[in-house]
């Protein structure tokens, strides 16, 4: 069992505190036409500082779909509610380090309404830590995932909402680089709070890479710009964030998805970030722990927005044991909180010739055992974001390349005719394999396919037209 290091560490802990207020407050919180404040939630809690910058969010409830099945399992089929009666708020504060133990522990007996409070750590971006030249360019990665045949059968991403969790977007320098004019949905596109600057109008960075990454598979998807890692804290650099703006990016995604039609409904989601360190958690087993804990408000609306019909991938990290990110604090299993959770996909790192690179995160990962699930392309010239000589590299790039593909499936297989969940066994099982039979923790289920993911859609769809009355 880990723990955090000393409480000394820190002056003040950020945390999230779960509350449950009256059921109109709820259902103001829920509505996206309604901007309730924190002091509209709480009027103080005992040793705890709210944070009124920051805009409380609606958590959905976990309710198991068989009678008498435990909501807190990530192994079993779940629903999400957001009825008033059912959901609960978030908002965010700081406990000083004196109280912080008797606080966390307190709340929930001093006050009726607080449900639980939850670490919020530092989120940061999956930089490589090797200085390895290029391996190929990204007109190899175009050719290793067959865009020319994706693009034959119609599959490029048109009409497909594909958002990028990151530092911001510049639009600009994704469309020189790419030769091609790109789709940016400014009016979907979200900021934290305090964080200013207009979608697709960022500093060139680890965002825009990560955009250029995206279109190389779905050059026609629609880019959503939510740069969550330009939240500030202090001594914070403009590669990190919290885990509470996170949250509220995603429940803004909610409202995306559920404003599409049903029948053509998809999202999908890229985040190339993640917790490197138990420093700013609680420890494993506490009740707001992140690292491990399925009930942390963060992965339950990972699970409610993957429910609703997201394709959520993260980035599986850059703690491999041969090239370890300098950041990377855990001992072992680094793949962590919502980059483990069995809804998302996992996303490990190759190079262009196959083979995993040294950086790669293995698992297994804290939420689920079986993690990365597979692996995409990394580690070559493409954006040119940090310089040109430099790569897109990282799990970082890995992920939104994977995601670039699964934006090019949903042109024409909305979540209608194929679940997030569908999708992701499909990926597995057509995943190249280049290791140990089967799964394994270097390269979970291999190195995605795109032949034989397009070769089991054509069988799926001559299925479902043998069944489908004239």
């Amino acid at each position: 069992m880990e723990s955090v290091p000393p409480e000394s560490w820190w002056c003040t802990m950020r945390v999230l505190i779960q509350l449950r207020p009256s059921p109109d407050v709820v259902a103001a919180v829920a509505d996206p036409d309604v901007t309730a404040t924190t002091a509209d939630v709480a009027d103080g809690l005992p040793g705890v500082v709210l944070d009124p910058s920051f805009t409380p969010v609606a958590v959905p409830r976990p309710v198991p779909a068989a009678a008498g099945g435990d909501p807190l399992s990530l192994n079993q089929s779940l629903t999400f509610s957001l009825a008033a009666d059912d959901a609960s708020v978030m908002v965010r504060g700081e406990i000083s380090d004196d109280e912080l133990s008797t606080r966390v522990t307190l709340l929930p007996t001093l006050r009726n309404d607080v449900v639980g409070v939850f670490a919020d750590p530092v989120i940061e971006s999956n930089l490589t830590c090797g200085g390895d030249a290029p391996v190929g360019d990204w007109h190899d990665v175009e050719r290793l995932l067959h865009v020319a045949e994706l693009h034959a059968e119609g599959l490029d991403g048109s009409g497909v909402a594909l958002a990028v969790l990151d530092t911001g977007i510049n639009a600009a320098h994704v469309a020189r680089h790419l030769g091609r004019d790109l789709v940016l949905d400014k009016e979907r596109s979200w900021n934290p709070d305090g964080v200013t600057g207009r979608p697709g109008e960022f500093e060139v960075d680890h965002g825009t890479m990560c955009a250029f990454d995206t279109l190389i598979a779905a050059p026609r998807a629609t880019l959503i710009d939510i740069p969550v890692l330009l939240s500030r804290r202090p001594g914070g650099s403009a590669l990190d964030g919290l885990l509470s703006d996170a949250v509220a990016a995603f429940a803004h995604l909610r409202t995306v998805l559920e404003a599409q039609p049903a029948e053509t409904r998809s999202l999908v989601v890229s985040n190339s970030w993640g917790s490197f360190s138990p420093r700013w958690d609680f420890p494993v087993g506490h009740p707001g722990n992140y690292s491990d804990n399925p009930a942390h408000p963060f992965n339950l609306i990972v699970a409610s927005l993957e429910q609703a019909g997201a394709d959520v991938l993260f980035a599986a990290g850059n703690c491999g044991r041969d090239c370890r990110d300098g950041r990377c604090a855990y001992p072992n299993r680094p793949i962590a909180g919502a980059n483990s959770h069995p809804g998302v996909l996992s996303i490990g790192g190759v190079d262009t010739g196959g083979q995993r690179v040294g950086y790669s995160s293995q698992g297994p990962g804290r939420l689920t055992l079986r993690k990365p699930d597979i692996c995409s392309y990394t580690h070559f010239s493409g954006s040119k974001a940090f310089g040109a000589g430099e790569p897109d590299s990282g799990t970082s790039a890995a992920c939104p390349v994977a995601a670039g593909l699964v934006a090019a499936i949903r042109t024409r297989w909305p979540v209608s005719a194929l679940s997030p969940a569908q999708l992701r066994t499909l990926l597995r099982r057509t995943a190249d394999d280049r290791s140990d039979i089967g799964f394994d923790y270097d390269y979970g289920y291999g190195v995605t396919d795109t032949p034989g993911v397009l070769a089991s859609l054509r069988r799926r769809a001559m299925r479902v037209a043998s069944t489908t009355p004239s």
